[in-house]
């Protein structure tokens, strides 16, 4: 993922994306960098150039909260990336997660989705790996590649370019939602080996993993256009599981009335009569 500097990685990529106008500085016509320059970060922190170049470099790795608040606000971060860099500059040391058991959805969560005949439902893990999903959640994201993988949906399949109509969108939100949900990253080999391999994969994971942008997977809406049914625009809510820490529930909906609606509940008759036509066959296997 990183190297074992991810402080200093992180506030050399955000500099580079603060226009000096932004930050309320001349742009001139002979700067060398994209971004700020170190000493400008400086001065708008209020800390040392040699201090702050330390940070970079890695030297100094524990900046209290006080300057960490002075660095986001001079960097113009967001409440997320705040947070994420607090984290980055207190790391809490625990135990590696390589050893612990494949992730379970609640029995109770299951049963609640399946309950949401007309809202599809998909549960997440960190790195966006479908754990569990209602039928409606299953239909919405099948006929893909990595239909159960949303990570290497937005970046590694074929048909991601044409199912998401916003794919450039898509794929910045995917990347920032990873970062964030996924933390420093440091103890999950999974997540190390998934952004390992989309990095050598694809050039524009590569190259959006490379901005540390930090945004949380909340609300938002979102087009789809699925093979079934056509173009589905749906807004979607984003829920941390409580009871299984890293897992996220997320749903979907339609505006009531509109095309999407419709589209939606074709997506699920379609759905439904394909669960029943596979019951009918497993029943018929079963007692032939």
């Amino acid at each position: 993922m990183d190297d074992d500097n991810p402080l200093g990685l992180f506030l050399r990529a955000r500099r580079a994306l603060v226009r000096p106008e932004e930050a309320g500085l001349p742009a001139g016509s002979r700067r060398r960098v994209a971004g700020l320059r170190r000493e400008e970060v400086a001065v708008l922190a209020g800390v040392s150039t040699d201090y702050y170049v330390r940070l970079e470099q890695g030297r100094e790795r524990n900046p209290s909260a006080q300057v960490v608040d002075a660095l986001a606000r001079a960097l113009g971060l967001e409440e997320d990336a705040v947070d994420h860099l607090h984290r980055l500059a207190r790391p809490v040391s625990g135990r590696s997660r390589g050893g612990r058991r494949p992730e379970a959805v609640s029995p109770v969560l299951l049963r609640m989705m399946e309950g949401w005949h007309r809202t599809p439902a998909v549960v997440l893990d960190r790195c966006l790996t479908v754990l569990a999903h209602n039928v409606l959640g299953g239909a919405l994201f099948a006929g893909h590649t990595y239909s159960g993988d949303l990570l290497r949906l937005v970046f590694l399949d074929p048909d991601a370019r044409e199912f998401y109509p916003d794919w450039e969108s898509v794929a910045v939100n995917t990347v920032a939602a990873l970062r964030a949900v996924g933390g420093t990253g440091h103890e999950d080999p999974r997540l190390i080996a998934a952004v390992g391999e989309l990095s050598l994969r694809s050039e524009e994971f590569r190259r959006l993993w490379a901005r540390h942008d930090i945004r949380r997977k909340t609300r938002d809406s979102k087009r789809f256009r699925h093979p079934l049914v056509g173009e589905l625009s749906l807004e979607y809510e984003s829920l941390t599981v409580n009871g299984a820490p890293g897992q996220q529930l997320v749903v979907y909906q339609a505006e009531p009335g509109s095309p999407s609606e419709q589209a939606l509940a074709l997506l699920g008759s379609l759905a439904a009569a394909g669960t029943e036509k596979s019951h009918e066959v497993s029943g018929k296997d079963t007692y032939s």
